[in-house]
């Protein structure tokens, strides 16, 4: 337990500069009188580690200490390889150049044995320029404009704080903090028509961490013939899929009730029996009705 305490202390004046017993000791929930007997510790050991009194004092490390290769074992550092060759999926050239490296300090060889593309067909350029971009817009902190189609199909130009990049359910997503709605929102990439990085910066916030579409959920319940099995494990996680004796498949997950719902289930045409809620079948089918009626009119007008 000291140990990992020791190394948490390390880990944090590497990236504080600095630090207070009292601020140490409420984080790692010790006494103070722990934190300065684990200090000479460390110091003991090796590490260059001090305190200093006054008004500007506190625990310090030497500027020019760097924790030494051996803290880490062997398979962390290959899952840090394994994870910056999928990043490395970018292109990006400096990405590229920092595998190179950890792998000869790691005195690893950094096997090519993950590929990973989050491009679109067709858009590996286009995609790869906008993610750099909002990459770098969320490091360096700076505004972004983007016009943006929403679900609802509406189409508009907002300024946004870039906060941080996501990647769930096979998409890219950006959360960041809307300036017009004063607000914070998600966005999904490949749904960012244009953007535009400004000069303009912005303070530092932190996206409320929260798993809960913003929109009120139900619970969907639906039914698949086995040979859609494909896109049914595709899309949904095991966990919510059971197998009927027949072989087919029913679906039960928690989704967000909205138009994009509609859509969605819309993209399966006929081969999803929508079970539960009922009254969306109304709902699907009057939909379907209409896309039928517009495109039997452009048939007939021809």
């Amino acid at each position: 337990m000291q140990e990992s305490r020791l190394f948490k202390i390390v880990y944090h004046l590497l990236d504080k500069g600095q630090a207070t017993a009292p601020e140490l000791a409420e984080k790692l929930e010790v006494s103070v009188r722990t934190i300065y007997r684990d200090i000479d510790a460390l110091s003991g050991a090796g590490i260059p580690v001090y305190a200093e009194t006054g008004r500007n004092g506190g625990i310090h490390l030497m500027n020019d200490f760097v924790l030494d290769k051996a803290v880490l074992s062997k398979e962390e550092k290959q899952e840090i390889l394994t994870a910056l060759q999928s990043i490395n999926s970018a292109k990006n050239i400096s990405s590229h150049q920092t595998l190179q490296k950890l792998s000869a300090i790691f005195n690893l060889s950094s096997e090519n044995w993950i590929e990973v593309d989050f491009s679109r067909w067709g858009n590996r350029e286009t995609d790869h320029t906008k993610f750099e971009l909002l990459k770098s817009a969320v490091i360096h902190q700076k505004c972004i404009k983007i016009t943006y189609a929403n679900s609802c199909g509406t189409i508009s130009q907002r300024i946004v704080e870039p906060l941080k990049m996501s990647y769930k359910s096979m998409s890219w997503y950006l959360k960041a903090y809307c300036t017009e709605k004063q607000d914070y929102r998600i966005f999904k990439l490949t749904r960012i028509i244009d953007l535009e990085v400004l000069t303009d910066g912005f303070c530092k916030k932190s996206f409320p961490e929260s798993d809960e579409p913003s929109n009120a959920c139900n619970t969907i319940v639906l039914c698949f013939p086995k040979y859609m099995a494909y896109r049914v494990y595709d899309e949904f996680d095991k966990n919510h899929v059971s197998k009927m004796e027949n072989g087919d498949l029913i679906v039960s997950v928690e989704m967000p009730e909205d138009e994009w719902l509609i859509g969605y289930l819309l993209s399966f045409g006929t081969q999803a029996d929508i079970i539960e809620p009922a009254y969306l079948r109304k709902i699907v089918a009057e939909r379907a009705k209409e896309i039928y009626e517009k495109y039997q009119s452009l048939v007939s007008a021809k």
